[in-house]
C-alpha cells in the first residue's frame, strides 16, 4: 500500500502554507483531508476554487450542504459524510434530511429529497441523465441552471471523496464533535 504524506503547518509545502492558514482561519482547524493535499498545493487551491463558486451558485448554503452531503454519501467517503453533516448543522439543513442521508433513509422534506436523488443520480450516472430524471428534479422547483450547478458540486465531491478514499484520510475529532 502506497503511503502519502501528510502535511501540517509546519512541514508543508511553502507554496501550501498560505493555503493551510486560510484554512485554519476558516474552521479553527485544518481539516486531515488538507494535510493531505498539501502534496499538490494546486489541489488545495483547485479545492478552495470550486468550494468559493459553489457559494455562488443559485442553491441556498443549506442546500450547498445537502447536495454536498448527498455526493459524499453515494460516493461511500466517510470523511466527507461527516464534514458536511457538521458544516450542514453550521449553514441550517433540516436535521432529519442530514440523519436521513446518514441513514440511507426517507427525507421528509419534498424539496431536499428531489435534490438528493437528483444528485446521486448524477454521481450513479456519471452525468448521464434520464428525461425522467431532469423532470423531477424540474418539477421540484429546481431549474436547468442548478443542474449545471449540481455538476459543479459533484465536480468538487469527485475530488475530495477519491483522494480521501486513496490515502484513507481520518475525520478530525473537531468535525466529530459536531455531528
Amino acid at each position: 500500500m502506497t503511503d502519502y504524506n501528510f502535511y501540517t503547518m509546519e512541514n508543508a509545502p511553502e507554496e501550501a502554507k498560505s493555503m493551510l492558514e486560510k484554512i485554519q482561519q476558516g474552521f479553527g482547524f485544518v481539516p486531515n483531508m488538507f494535510g493531505y493535499m498539501a502534496e499538490a498545493p494546486t489541489t488545495i487551491e483547485a479545492y478552495l476554487s470550486l468550494n468559493d463558486i459553489i457559494a455562488k451558485t443559485s442553491f441556498t448554503p443549506a442546500q450547498q450542504q445537502v447536495a454536498l452531503l448527498a455526493a459524499s454519501v453515494e460516493n461511500d467517503c466517510d470523511f466527507c459524510v461527516v464534514a458536511h453533516r457538521a458544516i450542514g448543522k453550521m449553514k441550517q439543513a433540516t436535521q432529519q434530511t442530514l440523519d436521513a442521508l446518514n441513514e440511507n433513509s426517507v427525507i421528509e422534506c419534498s424539496q431536499d429529497a428531489a435534490l438528493v436523488s437528483f444528485v446521486k443520480a448524477v454521481v450513479k450516472g456519471r452525468g448521464r441523465l434520464s428525461e425522467n430524471t431532469i423532470e423531477s428534479f424540474l418539477s421540484a422547483g429546481f431549474t436547468k441552471q442548478q443542474i449545471f450547478e449540481v455538476m459543479i458540486i459533484v465536480s468538487i465531491k469527485t475530488l475530495s471523496n477519491y483522494i480521501n478514499h486513496l490515502t484513507n484520510t481520518e475525520v478530525n475529532p473537531e468535525l466529530l464533535s459536531l455531528v
